[in-house]
């Protein structure tokens, strides 16, 4: 998760508003901050939110409740009731999508290649409008 946070960062792939309160002594756009603790730290994103990846900081073991801004696993149980199996590939990304209802919570699911080997992370879930 933070490889994809920081890429997310990188690629300014985020919300971002640059004609806030803070504008600039010219009254200029903002400009985005130059680090993730920075934005992290604007008083706007902890309002608002990115809108993204950014807005989540850990991923939740085995068992612990969900929290706000912390992304809960989807785990085998979840998994055979909505897609019939544990083993969760692309296809059953839409299948997976009401499983994040609430606000400023994530869920993510490790989806496997057609040789059911483990390929990527899927993240998703709502942290804004």
């Amino acid at each position: 998760m933070d490889a994809l946070r920081q890429s997310v960062f990188a690629s300014q792939d985020y919300y971002w508003e640059p004609w806030g309160d803070d504008e600039d002594e010219a009254g200029g756009a903002r400009p985005r901050p130059a680090t993730l603790d920075l934005l992290l730290e604007d008083e706007q994103i902890q309002t608002e939110g990115t809108h993204s990846i950014l807005d989540v900081y850990r991923v939740l073991g085995p068992g612990e409740e969900p929290e706000y801004c912390t992304v809960e696993p989807v785990g085998p149980d979840e998994a055979r009731r909505v897609a019939g199996t544990e083993r969760l590939t692309r296809e059953h990304v839409p299948a997976m999508g009401p499983l994040a209802s609430r606000r400023w919570f994530g869920r993510c699911a490790v989806l496997h290649d057609a040789a059911g080997h483990p390929e990527e992370i899927y993240f998703w879930g709502f942290s804004g409008d």
